[in-house]
């Protein structure tokens, strides 16, 4: 029995050794998140048009508004999407170099603590504590972090910096929707030209997301199309309201 777990674990282990930069940076592409990043995109811009739409602004304020729209929706969710990766790697090496600290000052309880791990799930003392042993002679760092923290591999300084670009990248693709349909379509027609075309992009997403994030496609459509439709009718409303 121990034999076949720490062969198991051991293959398990591997995994914390580093990813190839590709495998990263496809990962941060992720369809299903782009979707979600391109869905704020559309959703912010379409619903500043309506709303300016509704106010009787004219077809270059509604550029001027919706690029300005773009450029500060882009870095903001670029911005955000980086702070918050930022933060998790600096927490993530915070724990790295604490439980450094604890190998180094006591590598005994270090192990037992993996141990008593291991028979949580249900080994025996004596199974549990040859699995810790020899996981913790293979690489003891990786092994508390892994099963104490559940970090499999460190995040690079690097990968922070590429989410931010990619939800931006992803949020002004999704904002150029509805504003490419206020350049070509002519004004009398743009407020109901940029709903259908919101309406089908929305559906494409959701479609998209639900596909690679296993999730249901009629409930992602069903929440994408309410907000969507909800705030381009309620800024719409607001614009012609106030203005």
């Amino acid at each position: 029995m121990v034999p076949a777990i720490c062969e198991t674990q051991n293959v398990s282990h591997d995994s914390f050794a580093p990813a190839s930069l590709g495998a990263r940076l496809r990962a941060q592409l992720a369809p299903r998140q782009w979707a979600v990043d391109a869905n704020d995109g559309i959703i912010a811009t379409a619903g500043l048009l309506e709303g300016f739409a509704g106010a009787g602004a004219s077809d270059q304020v509604l550029i001027t508004a919706a690029t300005a729209m773009i450029v500060a929706g882009s870095l903001g969710l670029g911005g955000a999407k980086w702070a918050e990766e930022a933060g998790e790697r600096d927490a993530q090496q915070r724990l790295i170099e604490e439980e450094r600290e604890e190998l180094a000052a006591s590598p005994e309880a270090e192990e037992a603590e993996l141990a008593r791990y291991w028979e949580s799930k249900g080994l025996t003392p004596d199974t549990a504590q040859q699995v810790a042993r020899q996981l913790s002679a293979k690489d003891a760092l990786a092994a508390q972090l892994q099963y104490e923290h559940d970090i499999d591999e460190p995040t690079p300084p690097w990968q922070p910096v590429w989410a931010g670009v990619t939800s931006a990248i992803a949020f002004l693709l999704g904002s150029l929707i509805p504003l490419l349909i206020t350049v070509f379509v002519p004004v009398e027609i743009e407020v109901w030209a940029i709903v259908v075309a919101v309406v089908l992009s929305l559906v494409l997403t959701s479609w998209l997301a639900s596909q690679t994030g296993h999730m249901s496609l009629s409930r992602t459509l069903a929440r994408t199309l309410a907000v969507g439709i909800g705030t381009m009718a309620v800024s719409y409303f607001i614009g012609s309201l106030v203005f």
